[in-house]
């Protein structure tokens, strides 16, 4: 596996985007922690879903 610190693999320094790594979260550039592989489909469809949960839960813990 190629090393994901790769300055070819960040967009912008900031965004992962490997198409050859098939982790949907590859550990993070610096730090601890992951990040997206913004590459990989399911990521995104994963991060939207983790994104909507936690919104659901806090409605339901607001009231």
């Amino acid at each position: 596996m190629e090393n994901h610190q790769e300055n070819s693999f960040w967009k912008f320094g900031l965004f992962y985007y490997n198409k050859r790594d098939k982790r949907l979260f590859p550990p993070k550039r610096f730090g601890l922690g992951w990040t997206i592989n913004f590459a990989n489909p399911f990521s995104i469809i994963a991060s939207l879903l983790i994104i909507i949960l936690i919104f659901l839960i806090s409605r339901r813990f607001a009231k």
